[in-house]
């Protein structure tokens, strides 16, 4: 278990559907945030819903080696530092990868991948002087269970999640905790009109926002080294894991309704 309240965390995406929410339920939890995102318009609005100090907005982009310095630099400053890095940033690709330029599969492997592990590699020295600290990927069902006309995306949380174990692993002899918490669809601006799209045509189930930050905090408060968020999602996960050649039967009836979306 570790409390949340008194701690100052670190949250970057704070700005989108599941980030804003996370703010909520990480104040309501006494947290105080540092709340990170491209936007610092919104980044403003959202730091005006609460009491002063209670939310810190700190514009920056984690693609950028420089704005990630900069972010480092400015949490070692804080007082209490940072005991709680929550990387709740990504960006999205539904498409299909044939038809996705160099340019943007590079650009999707900075932000989802590269940036996390430069945040993390700059940030362990200040975590490590805490008696409990974490570090928490907001992952996704699909770092668990490729899916197609998402196969770069899911490379990138397949990655996040490796780095995310491997760390829990490395370190599992100190109080310094690595989690991999996945949500499934959550109804947020994340989704292009065409994965809504998809979604309805495949009955997705799609969560709160609200709801979702509520199950994270709470998995983030008990330590809990991995959730998946949702059923039948949890299930496929696991199915996945152990006899992915049942997920391949499962979804190619599905490829046509992926190629038609993938292609609007």
């Amino acid at each position: 278990m570790i409390a949340l309240a008194g701690r100052t965390v670190i949250l970057t995406g704070a700005s989108g559907g599941i980030g804003a929410a996370l703010c909520d339920a990480l104040i309501a939890a006494q947290a105080r945030v540092v709340a990170i995102g491209r936007d610092e318009a919104r980044l403003a609005a959202l730091a005006r819903k609460y009491p002063e100090g209670q939310l810190l907005p700190l514009a920056a982009d984690l693609g950028s080696d420089r704005d990630r310095d900069r972010v480092i630099a400015e949490a070692a400053a804080l007082r209490p530092t940072p005991s709680v890095l929550i990387l709740a940033h990504a960006q999205s690709a539904f498409g299909l990868f044939e038809e996705q330029s160099d340019a943007q599969l590079r650009a999707l492997i900075e932000t989802n991948l590269t940036a996390p592990l430069g945040l993390i590699h700059g940030m362990l020295p200040m975590l490590k002087r805490h008696e409990q600290a974490a570090v928490v990927a907001i992952g996704s069902t699909f770092g668990s269970l490729a899916f197609p006309g998402f196969a770069a995306y899911s490379a990138t949380k397949f990655g996040l999640r490796g780095l995310i174990e491997g760390l829990a692993r490395e370190y599992a002899d100190t109080g310094l905790r690595f989690q991999f918490l996945s949500p499934r669809a959550t109804r947020t601006g994340f989704n292009t009109s065409a994965v809504d799209a998809l979604n309805r045509e495949l009955k997705v189930a799609q969560d709160d926002p609200a709801d979702v930050a509520a199950q994270l905090v709470e998995a983030i408060a008990q330590g809990r080294r991995r959730l998946q968020i949702g059923w039948p999602e949890k299930l496929f996960a696991r199915v996945n894991g152990a006899w992915p050649g049942l997920v391949d039967r499962s979804l190619r009836p599905q490829l046509s309704l992926v190629r038609k979306h993938a292609r609007s």
